[in-house]
């Protein structure tokens, strides 16, 4: 229980989300419509801050989509942008739409500013009553075994609150992480990014991007401005000496610096206003873990990548939605020793999935990142003399969908599974011809007592789903959970039975209704006991 200083409401809290982006907000999110409380602070004063992620994954959107925000998100995202790729003198047109991905809702890229994401997430959490703590400072935090002890600074001076849990989505330079002792393996890069927001005469508007690649590096120009028309980013080699606030946005561009990339790029623009840019330092680097006892660290806290692919946003949310459920589920267990060991199991699972993708991850980006912004010898010639001899084949390889759907799985973690997670299970005896324990389910046209619907539709809302076929024997009726849904998938034939995680993954299957088999699953997940759901 907290007591405010200066305010006569008492908060109590099961988790302390330290940090409001994106990653907070969604775990935030997450862990509150899986039954726990939460409160959740930001250093920053004000909402408003330059955004650095402009794109949104297909992944991304499936997760977000039981927390009823997807409708939102898509609102304020161009779901179809166009984008012009510029090497050399030719000009390759393409869009980021339609992209042969059947077994997702979301079979697009969508450009979408940071600063809306957050927004809708915002909204989203205050909504469920639950208001962002803004310019309230994390200063010390430490785990005891038993709770964590917190030290807050706000305006209302200093405050001290205990929680069974805090999780650090405060960024690279995380205090959450510091004060668990976590070490960091990583590096700077020799490149770093530039962002601006300008108008610009000489150029069209238009409703998608432009990309230009030259010997230098990249340089984007999105119409996402928040201050001006455009969003410009650019890669070029680092003009300062390392610093430590990596990802951050720093020093203001000199606009004839800024005029000098867009010639460079051999663009026919020409800079009329300048609202606001600023230089940012970039490293690639993976924390130690990500979980020490009751201290737990996700995005840019865990992770930091390159720009490239666009993981940062998009990782930082999928960290948010694995370890938020399981965070809600852990602080309603019982107080009995077995919940306590299925709690400690739950949680760590969370640091084996997530870092083990992070780290995959990390070699994608840093590879992607060499090839589009080293000034090396070997990628300064690709960009600037193989890629534009190469230009006329990109359409023909462009229009073999596959090829580029495979590519977008990637890049968007439709990929990612946890096969040697201890919450995939295969029961006995094993369903053949379902998705493996650990896999995520795609999306595909069902039946439910009614015409056919699509499956992730009626998996979007919260909590463990268990979808049963056709011939399967019900689940005991001392299942628990409120949060445990029961589909009979009337169109596909046999006796088994597939118990589908809150994010998405499956986390158990069997050929039968087997009581022993997903009674244990659903205990070791932490669902709480009561009858299940029934829609």
């Amino acid at each position: 229980m907290v007591a405010h200083p200066g305010r006569d409401v008492m908060t109590v809290a099961d988790i302390l989300v330290v940090g409001a982006g994106t990653t907070g907000l969604t775990l935030a999110l997450e862990a509150h419509d899986h039954g726990a409380r939460i409160r959740i602070v930001e250093r920053r004063p004000e909402p408003f801050r330059p955004s650095r992620a402009l794109i949104l994954h297909p992944r991304t959107l499936e997760v977000l989509r039981p927390l009823g925000v997807t409708d939102a998100l898509l609102e304020l995202a161009d779901p179809a942008p166009a984008v012009d790729l510029h090497l050399g003198s030719r000009v390759v047109e393409t869009r980021l739409a339609d992209l042969a991905l059947p077994d997702t809702a979301f079979p697009h890229l969508s450009l979408m500013r940071q600063m809306d994401v957050e927004r809708v997430l915002t909204r989203a959490l205050a909504d469920r009553g639950v208001t962002v703590e803004r310019n309230t400072e994390l200063t010390t935090v430490s785990d005891d075994g038993h709770s964590v002890r917190a030290v807050l600074r706000s305006r209302h001076g200093i405050e001290e609150m205990h929680c069974p849990f805090v999780v650090g989505c405060d960024g690279p330079a995380s205090t959450v992480r510091a004060w668990a002792g976590i070490g960091w393996h990583g590096r700077p890069y020799a490149e770093e990014v530039v962002l601006a927001d300008l108008d610009l005469g000489g150029i069209s508007e238009r409703s998608g991007a432009e990309v230009f690649a030259g010997r230098r590096g990249l340089l984007f120009l999105f119409p996402l401005g928040e201050q001006a028309t455009w969003r410009l980013l650019a890669t070029r080699a680092s003009t300062d000496a390392p610093g430590q606030n990596f990802g951050q946005p720093g020093s203001a561009v000199p606009q004839a610096e800024l005029q000098h990339l867009l010639n460079d790029a051999a663009l026919q623009a020409r800079i009329e206003r300048l609202a606001w840019s600023a230089r940012v330092p970039l490293q690639c680097g993976l924390a130690g873990r990500f979980r020490r006892g009751r201290l737990f660290l996700a995005g840019d806290a865990a992770h930091n990548y390159s720009p490239a692919t666009g993981q940062g946003m998009n990782a930082g949310i999928q960290d948010a939605v694995n370890l938020g459920w399981k965070l809600g589920f852990a602080a309603n267990c019982s107080g009995q020793s077995t919940g306590r060991r299925d709690a400690e199991m739950l949680l760590d699972s969370y640091d084996r999935e997530r870092r083990a993708a992070a780290h995959r991850r990390l070699i994608l980006t840093h590879t992607a990142f060499w090839a589009e912004a080293s000034t090396g010898r070997i990628p300064s010639w690709l960009r600037a003399v193989a890629a534009p001899l190469t230009a006329p084949a990109i359409p023909a390889l462009l229009h073999r969908r596959r090829l580029v759907a495979e590519a977008i799985r990637l890049i968007s973690q439709l990929r990612v599974n946890y096969r040697h997670s201890p919450l995939s299970v295969e029961g006995t005896p094993p369903l053949r011809g379902a998705p493996r324990p650990g896999d995520r389910l795609p999306d595909a046209t069902v039946s439910v007592e009614g015409p056919p619907r699509r499956l992730h539709e009626l998996l979007a809302r919260p909590g463990v789903h268990l979808l049963l076929q056709r011939e399967a024997d019900p689940p005991p009726d001392t299942v628990p959970g409120p949060l445990v849904t029961v589909l009979r998938l009337t169109n596909s034939p046999g006796r088994g039975l597939v118990a589908v995680r809150p994010d998405g993954h499956v986390g158990f299957r069997c050929g039968t209704t087997d009581p022993a088999g997903l009674t244990g699953w659903l205990s070791l997940t932490g669902a709480a006991a009561s009858p299940p759901i029934r829609p």
